[in-house]
């Protein structure tokens, strides 16, 4: 029994570590399974399979086993040998070009480099200003059912431009008309129903047209009006009309629009009906797509009957591509078709009227603008061809009092700024595995400025210095910055290793916490959760909006936003809690000097040097009065033992050691000396000087006393009494002789009672030329009344009458 228990137990330990061994060899191989493969035999297949795989191209790497060993995760390649600068790994760069200067929207210029399975982040500003430049551009239907409406638009020109000075200082004004196509079965193609549509009811109508730009951008709103008056309707057969297709020319058509380009544009369409969309033209045989272009001959449409209705994604790229913001003022019956519509096209309005009167117009565009602007959005938008292979994210920073949306901001305040943290990352490489550059724009909707975003795909490796990755490819490429940096964190032991822990791309560099414990980890990415404090946000959920300090109550004092803890403050302002001015103007002593050139400027304020300074300028110093008095002492002592150098040392225990005589004691004028005085017992005053420099008080006393007695003073003083009595009574004695002499002269002062001016004279003479000034005003119903006045022209040679 003994015995087989002897044999027993050693084998069952032995069976006991090789399964031990063989279930951390299965964890091991199951956590580098996300980049081994018995099928990855290059660099680039080892890198596509995400940004945690690294390739190792060591050239004696496991003395040449399979190329697929060569594919792991960083911390196995080390552990098995492959030092980091052996090492091709994914690279994540944002580089962003601050040399482009911005108005309202910043950077406007980003370069980012990316990997499959990569991604990037950014932050893009978009500032609201107090007033802008606003051109309106009324499209208006003018189909037979329009009549009413339309003769009520004559009213509006001048009341609008009156009510929009409260929110823009320049309105200008535009105007066209749209139908619908102008082919079967669309409108009645008899000939006589093609010049007269409505020949029927004996009303001469205009001919049907797919578009007509009738009044460029102008600030001549008595022209707008004019050009209103002189409308007339026309007409169609079909309900729905060519809106959209009027819109799309409205906006791409600038030159002849006249569009401004500061200027805030608002294109308003006014209709009773619905509008056709995108393969709706297949009835009249027309099945050419829309190229987007613009096609104005003499102001008409000319691609009406050639090209199909635009999509509504077309449509909605050519108005964010043209900055425009959109207002349909429609009939109530029409009201959810085109609610319907509205959603699908950024930065548009909608307005429900029952009929278009004037103050019913005024007041919805007065509040379409307000609204539009008020709601801050980006749309952004990568190039066709590559949409399938990246993946866009926006979450929006909002200011105070503003609400975030999807990718919006509402209530923005004029002077705000609201801040959009945007994630770019790539899904895949091109078909053909090359690398490629694509461009991403960031249009913040109804903004003539844009963030252009410049993405360069890597999918091909050059393997270091060594230029040869030692794979079946030998694709070439560069090692990352960022790959030294990930080896470093290993060396220092601050990644985990994958390969126990599936969860890892969940966890920050360091952290044993997935998602900064503010989020949950859902395939290997942070789902951050919703705080009612703030936004968070970051690939770890590590960034929020509300973590930062607070100046006077709010977060960083209102002049910045909040990022990773951190204040990232506005222009002109910096600190901790963005409370101190990058300015030193406060610091501005009344002398231009800063702290009056005893101190520093620290946050907005004057900090002495000096510790007997104060004010807010450094200005006072009530101790450096005294300084002078405080040696008047030890002067009196050196006066009482005549001021001979054999005296000197009398005086030691009352003064300072560093004590001389001087026949002038202002020949050590400068900065560091002080200029002093003592009167002594018999009114005699003795000039002194004393310095602190180095802590060594030091005094310089004059030998030579100013004296002044009493009895010259007195005479002094007498002098110039009776000198300042004689000069007064010379005074008005000749001032009396010479009047009496000019009132004795024969001819006086009634000589002559014009003033001659002299040659010289007449060069100042101011001459005027003959003008005609007329004054008119105009009255019902058009008899203009004009005053003619006329100012002749002014002899040079006539006296100028003063």
């Amino acid at each position: 029994m003994t015995s087989w228990l002897r044999t027993y137990v050693p084998v069952r330990l032995l069976l006991l570590c090789c399964l031990t061994v063989a279930l951390c060899a299965g964890a091991s191989s199951a956590g580098a399974s996300a980049c081994w493969s018995p099928s990855v035999a290059s660099c680039t297949d080892c890198l596509r399979r995400g940004p945690q795989c690294a390739w190792c191209f060591k050239e004696d790497f496991l003395n040449g086993v399979g190329l697929s060993q060569r594919c792991d995760l960083p911390a196995n390649l080390r552990r098995r040998g492959c030092g980091p600068e052996f090492m091709e790994q994914s690279e994540t760069k944002v580089e962003v070009n601050a040399t482009i200067s911005s108005t309202q929207v910043a950077p406007r210029d980003i370069r980012i480099t990316l990997r499959p399975g990569s991604e990037a982040s950014f932050i893009v500003s978009v500032k609201q200003l107090e007033r802008y430049p606003v051109d309106l551009y009324y499209l208006v239907d003018v189909s037979a059912s329009m009549q009413e409406n339309l003769d009520h638009l004559k009213t509006v020109g001048v009341a609008l431009s009156l009510r929009m000075t409260e929110h823009s200082s320049d309105l200008w004004l535009g105007f066209g008309s749209f139908v619908d196509k102008p082919v079967s079965p669309y409108i009645n193609v008899h000939p006589s129903k093609i010049s007269n549509p409505c020949s029927d009811y004996e009303i001469r109508c205009r001919p049907a047209h797919g578009f007509h730009h009738v009044l460029s951008m102008t600030g001549n709103v008595t022209e707008f009006t004019r050009v209103i008056k002189r409308q007339r309707i026309s007409g169609n057969m079909d309900t729905p009309e060519g809106g959209l297709d009027a819109m799309l020319q409205a906006a791409v058509c600038q030159g002849a629009v006249g569009w401004r380009p500061e200027a805030k544009r608002l294109l308003l369409l006014m209709t009773d009906q619905p509008s056709h969309l995108a393969l709706d033209s297949r009835l009249a045989g027309i099945v050419t797509p829309h190229d987007g272009l613009c096609h104005l001959e003499n102001n008409v449409y000319t691609g009406s009957t050639r090209m199909d209705h635009p999509s509504l994604g077309q449509l909605s790229d050519k108005l964010l591509e043209n900055h425009m913001y959109s207002i349909f003022a429609v009939e109530k019956q029409q009201y959810q078709w085109y609610e319907e519509l509205v959603r699908l096209l950024p930065g548009s309005y909608l307005g429900k009227l029952g009929l278009f009167q004037a103050p019913n117009l005024i007041e919805l565009v007065v509040a379409a603008y307000k609204r539009l602007l008020s709601e801050v959005a980006v749309a952004v938008s990568v190039q066709d061809e590559a949409v399938s292979r990246y993946w866009v994210s926006v979450s929006p920073i909002c200011p105070d009092g503003a609400t975030a949306k999807d990718r919006s901001c509402s209530g923005v305040q004029p002077g705000q700024t609201a801040y959009f943290n945007i994630t770019i990352g790539q899904h895949s490489c091109p078909d053909d595995g090359e690398d490629e550059d694509i461009t991403v724009m960031v249009h913040p909707v109804g903004y003539n400025e844009s963030t252009v975003v410049r993405v360069h795909s890597k999918c091909q490796c050059s393997c270091g210095p060594v230029g040869r990755c030692h794979d079946d490819n030998q694709s070439p490429c560069t090692r990352t910055q960022e790959g030294s940096r990930q080896e470093l964190r290993q060396e220092q032991g601050l990644m985990k290793d994958s390969s126990t822990d599936p969860n890892w791309s969940c966890r920050a560099d360091g952290s044993d916490v997935e998602c900064s414990g503010r989020g949950v980890c859902d395939c290997g990415r942070c789902v951050c959760e919703q705080s009612r404090l703030g936004t968070v946000y970051g690939k770890y959920c590590e960034m929020d909006d509300f973590s930062c300090p607070y100046e006077g109550g709010l977060l960083c004092g209102s002049r910045g936003v909040c990022a990773s803890g951190e204040c990232v403050c506005e222009d002109g302002w910096t600190g901790e809690s963005c409370g101190c001015p990058v300015s030193t103007a406060t610091c501005q002593s009344p002398n231009g000097l800063l702290c009056s050139g005893r101190g520093r400027c620290v946050c907005g304020k004057c900090v002495c040097d000096d510790p007997q300074h104060s004010g807010d300028f450094c200005e006072r110093c009530p101790a450096c009065q005294s300084s002078c008095q405080s040696h008047w002492k030890c002067v009196d002592c050196h006066l009482s033992h005549g001021l001979t150098q054999n005296e000197v040392g009398h005086c030691n225990n009352t003064c300072a050691p560093l004590v001389g005589y001087t026949d002038d004691a202002s020949g050590q004028a400068g900065e560091m000396w002080i200029q002093c005085m003592y009167i002594s017992k018999d009114s005699c005053r003795y000039r002194f000087q004393t310095s602190s420099q180095s802590g060594r008080t030091q005094l310089h006393i004059s030998t030579r006393p100013e004296c002044v007695s009493s009895g010259r003073l007195v005479g002094t003083f007498l002098s110039v009494c009776a000198l300042t009595v004689l000069c007064g009574l010379v005074v008005v004695a000749v001032s009396r002789l010479l009047l009496q002499k000019r009132s004795l002269s024969p001819g006086g002062a009634a000589e002559d009672g014009g003033y001659h001016c002299t040659g010289k004279d007449l060069s100042y003479i101011p001459t005027t030329n003959e003008k005609t000034v007329t004054y008119r005003r105009d009255r019902p119903p058009d008899r203009p009344v004009e005053m003619h006045i006329q100012v002749p022209k002014m002899p040079l040679g006539d006296p100028w009458q003063c």
